[in-house]
């Protein structure tokens, strides 16, 4: 099994930037494609952004593209998220996670295609 741990939230005003970190280990994560979730005080967990296995196809929700970006760096089992022109509306927890498959899904924006996730790491932005 493999575990993800999230880095690098916190407080950041709007308009502002954070770059999150999902460091995995147990297992390699090279060969699976990852993703970024979040969830809001009483809303679902929501697609963000994913990433193929060898970093070559990204996908985003149109809430973030252009200003969101996802990478991986497979040797170091690492994937990452680097949001800027942060908005309120940006607030939540964020989770990485790992899908369940090796193959292509066109539900790759839906939380039951990802097995494994890590514990989140709260983004706040302040208005």
């Amino acid at each position: 099994q493999v575990q993800l741990v999230e880095s690098g939230g916190g407080l950041v005003q709007a308009g502002g930037s954070l770059r999150l970190s999902c460091a995995a280990s147990g297992r390699t994560i090279g060969t699976y494609r990852m993703a970024w979730f979040r969830q809001a005080p009483g809303k679902e967990r929501e697609f963000v952004a994913a990433i193929n296995r060898n970093g070559g196809v990204t996908y985003y929700a149109d809430s973030v593209k252009g200003r969101f970006t996802i990478s991986r760096d497979n040797a170091k089992n690492t994937v990452s998220l680097q949001m800027n022109s942060l908005k309120p509306e940006d607030t939540a927890v964020y989770f990485c996670a790992k899908s369940r498959s090796i193959y292509y899904s066109s539900g790759y924006y839906l939380p039951v295609e990802y097995d494994s996730w890590g514990q989140g790491t709260q983004v706040t932005v302040s208005s």
